[in-house]
């Protein structure tokens, strides 16, 4: 069987999730008359009701006798460190800009990552049939991001197809406004290589995710790196420095078949797979034949930037709204989030009644806080704050995160003059087409706290921010 993994960057409302939809559809992964929901990747409810992606989620297509494993990445830099991990699972990458707005902050993280690890993008400008689409200026753009994050020649000589998500065509021509797909799976079929992995190897396995099910519990999944492994085969659990963690028996192997997993007997190097049977495991472990004793190199995970402190619901009001109201239900909550969520660290306080959770951003803890919410739990919530460090000198440093604002042109003066106000600095500040201009600073994490509110009310809800964790700087 061919086989072809591929990542789909994208910044949010770009339409990556969409082209997914219609790529399914074409392929013939649906029947035609079953029903689909809308953005069918989107499968949480607050994913669907933010309109973002916040879980990756692997998913395969069969086209002309090529099996295309896709994942879905989220655009949200709070959640980078899913990107990275997933990265290191495909041989390619599709990287979708939206035709009016261009490249964006957070695409240039996920793309830089992809570019380092060597992988030869193919650029989807989506969108075409915009009224206010710029596709030449969109390309020059991706090309000097591609320069800046300094792409080598192969990477640059990138071939380009102009698509419209929505309406389910891609061409080579620009012009085109119908057609089909077929063009894009062409392209991902000679474009990207196939799994260049050893068969013959003992069989050996990154977890990259990491889920929960109530019949199967842990599920790993992660792309096989070397070997064949069969259902109940003994198999054993490395950390990264390669020590045994646990040793077990590979109980069930599942396989993504368009949205669902599927048991399979089997699975060879190269595969995307889901596997039940460990208990401790978890993402950046190496699982392997019981004969491997060396691990395989994964990605660090980038630091947490923000804590909040999750206490006990002690007011009066306390039992009105939920049912789950004690520390031990919140510690055990919490400390299952941390379990399959590597950006969120927890820790338990003196007392024992409030834990202080630290994660990369307001919009992590903010989906964390409300998904809790909504399981009924009742709790008390702190106001954010920054997590320090030393440097080498021992000089107290905190995060600073590169802000990227998109606003008209009458309200700049009022943007930059907040900014400025909360130790914001400007490094580039430029007109984006359309009457607006696009401003970006290097602002420290503390300054921006509680500011997007702010903003939206200074620029009567049409700017756009974006915000992305750029380093620990002197504070």
């Amino acid at each position: 069987m061919n086989l072809r993994n591929i990542a789909i960057i994208a910044h949010v409302d770009h339409g990556k999730t969409t082209l997914v939809d219609q790529l399914f559809r074409q392929s013939g992964t649906f029947r035609d008359n079953q029903r689909v929901e809308e953005r069918a990747m989107d499968s949480n409810d607050l994913e669907k009701e933010r309109g973002i992606t916040i879980l990756a989620k692997p998913t395969s297509i069969e086209w002309e006798g090529t099996r295309i494993n896709i994942v879905d990445t989220p655009g949200h830099a709070d959640f980078g460190g899913e990107v990275e991990r997933i990265l290191s699972m495909v041989d390619g990458v599709i990287l979708l800009v939206d035709s009016s707005e261009g490249a964006m902050p957070q695409t240039k993280f996920v793309t830089g990552k992809a570019l380092k690890l060597g992988l030869r993008p193919i650029v989807v400008v989506n969108k075409i049939d915009r009224s206010d689409s710029r596709v030449q200026e969109v390309l020059d753009e991706v090309f000097d991001l591609f320069v800046t994050l300094e792409a080598t020649d192969e990477q640059l000589d990138f071939p380009v197809l102009y698509a419209s998500g929505r309406n389910g065509y891609a061409s080579t021509d620009e012009t085109a406004r119908e057609g089909t797909l077929t063009p894009l799976f062409q392209k991902i079929v000679d474009h990207v290589p196939p799994p260049s992995l050893d068969e013959t190897a003992p069989f050996s396995f990154l977890v990259t995710l990491l889920d929960r099910d109530n019949f199967l519990g842990r599920i790993l999944t992660g792309r096989v790196q070397s070997g064949v492994v069969k259902v109940n085969q003994p198999i054993h659990a490395l950390d990264m420095a390669g020590n045994v963690i646990e040793t077990g028996r590979a109980s069930k192997i599942m396989t993504f078949r368009g949205l669902d997993r599927v048991p399979a007997d089997e699975a060879r190097a190269g595969d995307i797979i889901s596997l039940a049977g460990l208990t401790v495991a978890t993402v950046s472990n190496t699982i392997a034949d019981t004969s491997v004793t060396e691990a395989i190199q994964a990605q660090p995970i980038d630091p947490p930037t923000l804590s909040m402190r999750f206490a006990v619901n002690d007011s009066p009001m306390a039992g009105r709204e939920g049912s789950k109201v004690t520390s031990r239900m919140i510690r055990d909550r919490l400390e299952r989030e941390a379990e399959s969520n590597v950006a969120i660290k927890v820790t338990e306080s003196e007392d024992k009644d409030s834990f202080e959770v630290a994660g990369r951003g307001e919009l992590q803890l903010g989906v964390l806080i409300e998904t809790m919410r909504r399981e009924g739990f009742e709790l008390g919530i702190s106001r954010p704050r920054v997590l320090f460090g030393t440097d080498e000198s021992g000089n107290k440093t905190e995060p600073y995160e590169t802000v990227v604002i998109d606003v008209d042109e009458e309200f700049s003066g009022t943007v930059v003059d907040k900014m400025n106000q909360r130790k914001g600095e400007m490094t580039d500040m430029r007109p984006s087409g359309g009457g607006k201009t696009r401003i970006t600073f290097s602002a420290p994490s503390r300054g921006l706290i509680g500011y997007h509110g702010e903003f939206l009310s200074d620029t009567r809800g049409t700017g756009i921010m974006n915000r992305l964790f750029e380093k620990y700087g002197p504070h």
